[in-house]
């Protein structure tokens, strides 16, 4: 079970270069239900998510290289490609940043996992986080990679 929280950001953390990062593509083979493909560094996956905002289902399937390029004709329209920075927070947390290319340039979201409803209900996000976007599903990768980045960013 995935419980997270996702913000959008007011202020860029400084040197980001400090922090382990990610080069992620993905795209959807489906986006209800949803099913997508990511490449994240030189790891492949195929994942399955259920409906919902801060709690939802979700499996990762590992794939190999030739798994991932064989299902990538499947996609849909938009491909999303990110750098993901990995910050720890207090209380052991990690904050994933996201910082999106191309079709979403401009676009910069951050999320973070919890162990429960009960702690993410009481989370206090730092001041560099911005509006709280958990439950607006234009920011949910999937609706990103069929409509784009939302107008008001």
């Amino acid at each position: 079970m995935e419980i997270e929280k996702k913000f959008l950001v007011a202020t860029l953390p400084n040197d980001l270069s400090t922090y382990p990062k990610a080069e992620i593509t993905q795209a959807y083979i489906s986006t209800d239900p949803v099913v997508r493909l990511r490449k994240s560094n030189d790891n492949y996956f195929l994942t399955i998510k259920t409906s919902g905002h801060l709690k939802r289902e979700e499996i990762n399937l590992p794939l190999t290289p030739e798994q991932f390029q064989g299902l990538w004709s499947k996609v849909e329209p938009i491909v999303i490609s990110k750098t993901r920075y990995f910050l720890p927070l207090e209380n052991d947390l990690t904050a994933e940043l996201d910082i999106y290319h191309e079709e979403l340039d401009g676009l910069f979201t951050v999320e973070v996992e919890f162990d429960s409803v009960k702690d993410a209900e009481k989370f206090i996000p730092p001041a560099w986080f911005g509006k709280d976007v958990t439950h607006e599903n234009r920011y949910k990768n999937n609706n990103l990679s069929l409509y784009g980045k939302p107008s008001e960013i």
